[in-house]
Order: structure tokens, then C-alpha cells, then sequence
């Protein structure tokens, strides 16, 4: 399985990105997914949750607001809208399947992951 994020590009505080993630190997629609993000020198995080139906998403403290994560599993896409962008958002940023949606890493081998940089 490998996952395969999009979207990420410089952006100006403020603004907004929508990434996309599409999995190769494996339809996400049985799946809960997650959104993760990681600065050099830093552990990877997990920023945002969704359960395999997208009726339940739980988000860090430092995104609640502002990031919405969402699903289209007929697509077999992954989303994350980002709004209201800060330099400290800025990371590389990838998406995994989950075991439970409290787990703090992913199940599969992870992707290059998108990079997102907003200036000040």
C-alpha cells in the first residue's frame, strides 16, 4: 500500500490549501484515515482523524478551527482543508490508515507527503 499526498505548495498567512491523498493498493472506504504532519527535528504528529464512515473526526488543539478533514470514499480520496494558515503550520504533511482512531501512528509504509509552507 502506499498513500500518495497532493496540494501542499507555498502559501501566505492567512490563506488556505486543500490536500488530497489517494492510496494505491487499497480502498479507504473500511478504514479510518488520518492526516499527520512533521518539521525537521520534530516526531511526525497526527493532526486529524476520520472514522471509516467520516461521522466521526477528532483534530489537535493546534488545528481545531481551522483544518477539516474529510472523505470521499468513492473517489478513494482523502481530504484535508486547511483555513486561516500559520508559519507553524507549515510541515510536510501525510496521510495513513489507522487502526483505531486513537492510534498516534499509521499501519502502512508511509508516502513522500505533500509540502506545505506559508510565510509570514
Amino acid at each position: 500500500v502506499q498513500m500518495v499526498e497532493t496540494g501542499g505548495r507555498l502559501v501566505q498567512a492567512g490563506g488556505s490549501l486543500r490536500l488530497s491523498c489517494v492510496p494505491s493498493g487499497v480502498s479507504i472506504n473500511v478504514y479510518n484515515m488520518a492526516w499527520f504532519r512533521q518539521t525537521p527535528g520534530k516526531e511526525r504528529e497526527k493532526i486529524a482523524s476520520s472514522s471509516w464512515n467520516g461521522l466521526t473526526t477528532q483534530y489537535a488543539d493546534s488545528v481545531k478551527g481551522r483544518f477539516t478533514i474529510s472523505r470521499d470514499n468513492d473517489q478513494n480520496t482523502l481530504y484535508l482543508q486547511m483555513n486561516s494558515l500559520k508559519p507553524e503550520d507549515t510541515a510536510v504533511y501525510f496521510c495513513n490508515r489507522l487502526h483505531t482512531l486513537s492510534s498516534s501512528t499509521g499501519v502502512d509504509t508511509w508516502g513522500q507527503g505533500t509540502q506545505v509552507t506559508v510565510s509570514s
